[in-house]
C-alpha cells in the first residue's frame, strides 16, 4: 500500500522537524514503501495532499499540530467533491493545540501517535464545511475534522497564531492567557441563527461552536457530547456576559461542564448559518476551523456525513 507522510517541520516550535528521522524510522515498520515530504509555508500541506492522491497514493499520514492536520485534510476535497473516496486519512499529532487526537484518548506527544497508529482500525467519520466571507471579502470554503466556531474564539485565534512569544508556552498556556484577554475586552455581536431549518433566532453571542470533535482551544472540552461519525454537529450558542462571568466560565468549559450554563444553548444539526445583523455589520465575526482562521461570518456550516475514511 502505498503511503505519504506530509511533514511539517515547524510544528511544536521546531520539534517535530527535530523528531521527524526517529518517527519516520518507526513509521517505516507500518507502512514499509511510505514516502515523507516537508511542507515549507502555511497551505503547502493541502496542495501536497491533492497532488498525491491524484498520483494514487492511497493513505496520507499526516505529521504536525491541528493546522496541519487540517490542512492535509482539505487535501482530500476540491469543488466540493472528494478527489479519492477510498484514501486514508492518518496523522501523528505535534504543535501548539493538539485537540482534534484527544477526541480518540490519544495522549500527547508523537510517539504516543505513532503507538495509536500500529493498532488504529480504519473508520469513517464526518466532516464540516464553512462558506464563508474571506478577509479579502470574497468567498472561502474550507473543510473541518474537528470544530469551527466564531465571535470570540476566533479574535483568540488570531492573536495566538500572529504571537511567536503566545506559542512558545504551548497550546494550552498560550489559549488560556489569551482567552483571559479576549473575554475580558471582547463585547458581544448580535447574529442571526438558522439551524437545520427549525431555529430562526437573533442571539447576543461571545461564540458559536459548531463541533465535530469534542476538544478545542488548547483543552477545553467545549462540546463534550460530540461525536465524530453521528452525522451531527453539536453547535452551542454562547451568549456574552460579563468579562468577569466568563473568565469565571472558563474553568467549566475545560471540565465540559458548562452545557447546564444558563448561558449555554445547545442544539444538534447537520446546517447551521449565521450572518451578523445590521448593528454589527462593520466589525468583523472571525471564524476559526481546526485553530486557524478562515474568514468572516457570514457562513453555512454544513456536515458531510461519513466523508472521511481515517485511521484511527
Amino acid at each position: 500500500m502505498s503511503a505519504l507522510a506530509v511533514v511539517n517541520p515547524r510544528s511544536a516550535a521546531g520539534r517535530t522537524g527535530k523528531d521527524w528521522p526517529q518517527l519516520e524510522t518507526k513509521l517505516r515498520e507500518i507502512f514499509p514503501t511510505m514516502r515523507s515530504i516537508a511542507t515549507s509555508a502555511r497551505g503547502d500541506a493541502t496542495g501536497l495532499v491533492r497532488k498525491a492522491l491524484r498520483a494514487g497514493v492511497a493513505e496520507i499520514i499526516a505529521v504536525g499540530g491541528d493546522g496541519t492536520i487540517n490542512e492535509a485534510m482539505n487535501g482530500f476535497f476540491e469543488h466540493g467533491e472528494a478527489i479519492a473516496p477510498d484514501a486514508v486519512f492518518s496523522f501523528i499529532t505535534s504543535g501548539t493545540g493538539g485537540d482534534f487526537r484527544k477526541s480518540f484518548g490519544i495522549s500527547a506527544g508523537p510517539h504516543s501517535g505513532l503507538a495509536h497508529l500500529q493498532h488504529a482500525p480504519v473508520r469513517a467519520i464526518d466532516i464540516g464545511r464553512v462558506t464563508c466571507v474571506s478577509a479579502e471579502g470574497g468567498t472561502n470554503v474550507r473543510h473541518f475534522i474537528n470544530i469551527a466556531s466564531a465571535g470570540v474564539s476566533g479574535e483568540i485565534v488570531d492573536t495566538v497564531n500572529r504571537s511567536l512569544i503566545l506559542r512558545r508556552f504551548g497550546g494550552r498556556i498560550a489559549f488560556a492567557l489569551s482567552s483571559a484577554g479576549a473575554f475580558l475586552t471582547y463585547r458581544g455581536r448580535k447574529v442571526r441563527l438558522r439551524i437545520d431549518g427549525e431555529v430562526d433566532t437573533i442571539a447576543t453571542i461571545s461564540t458559536l461552536v459548531v463541533a465535530n470533535g469534542q476538544f478545542f482551544g488548547g483543552g477545553m472540552r467545549v462540546a463534550p457530547r460530540a461525536k465524530l461519525d453521528d452525522g451531527l454537529f453539536d453547535v452551542l450558542v454562547m451568549e456574552a456576559v460579563s468579562g468577569r462571568r466568563a473568565l469565571a466560565d472558563m474553568g467549566q468549559i475545560y471540565k465540559g461542564t458548562h452545557l447546564d450554563n444558563p448561558s449555554v444553548r445547545a442544539l444538534r444539526a447537520s446546517k447551521v448559518l449565521a450572518a451578523p445583523v445590521a448593528e454589527t455589520r462593520g466589525l468583523p465575526i472571525r471564524i476559526e476551523v481546526d485553530g486557524e482562521v478562515a474568514g468572516q461570518l457570514p457562513a453555512t456550516f454544513e456536515i458531510l456525513s461519513s466523508a472521511l475514511k481515517v485511521r484511527a
